[in-house]
């Protein structure tokens, strides 16, 4: 067909992209913080002796699992305002992206929560543990540790799916992309570069996840 590449924009424009790559970062870190804060508590809460709460948490799962990202981080962005909460791209997305994985995260936490033996939480309530203390020191890590590969999974997922936020024009990878390519109409080679950028930004996050698993969650070498 006579194409011919021409990576001169890609190279021009790659400050801007590495630039969108630590907003990317952002993002996706910001997301994870709040889906770990909503995971836990609605590990919490779904085990609250109020059967509304219950049905609360478990509805809020439900919704988020199974309507779009796109139409849940639209209805945020578009829709709150109509109820006077207007927010910009960047903290829309880091609620969304939160929302989003907290939901998945609930799931995942609960699965581990559940695998912990009653035997132990119950030794830790006659040692004279506090409710509390019996899930944060008996509970939560062990589960931590079980669940941690499934868990940084779902959140490589949800870095990948910052790519999404640029429907809003927040400040990621794609959006600025996107500016290059309708400037420059060089479609392959915008794309083929932040397909690069995004396989490595996702090394990034597993190496990291596996050196906080090497550090806080494997088993002492005997």
């Amino acid at each position: 067909m006579g194409y011919q590449l021409d990576f001169t924009p890609v190279i021009d424009g790659m400050p801007a992209l590495l630039a969108a790559c630590l907003g990317t970062f952002v993002l996706a870190l910001g997301g994870m913080a709040l889906a770990i804060v909503i995971g836990i508590g609605g590990v919490i809460l779904r085990d609250s002796p109020f059967a509304p709460v219950r049905w609360a948490v478990k509805a809020f799962v439900e919704l988020i699992r199974n309507t779009p990202f796109l139409v849940q981080i639209f209805f945020i962005y578009f829709a709150l305002p109509l109820a006077g909460l207007r927010l910009d791209p960047t903290p829309t997305a880091i609620i969304a992206l939160g929302i989003n994985g907290g939901a998945y995260a609930i799931e995942i936490i609960r699965g581990g929560v559940q695998a912990i033996p009653v035997g132990q939480i119950e030794a830790g309530l006659a040692l004279g543990l506090h409710k509390a203390q019996v899930f944060r020191l008996i509970v939560l890590k062990p589960a931590l540790r079980a669940i941690f590969p499934s868990l940084t999974s779902q959140f490589v997922l949800l870095t990948l799916t910052t790519s999404v936020c640029s429907a809003i024009s927040a400040y990621e990878l794609t959006s600025v992309a996107q500016q290059i390519e309708t400037s420059s109409f060089r479609s392959f080679e915008v794309y083929g570069t932040i397909t690069v950028l995004y396989l490595v930004i996702s090394w990034i996050m597993m190496r990291a996840f596996g050196e906080i698993t090497r550090r806080y969650f494997s088993y002492p070498v005997k």
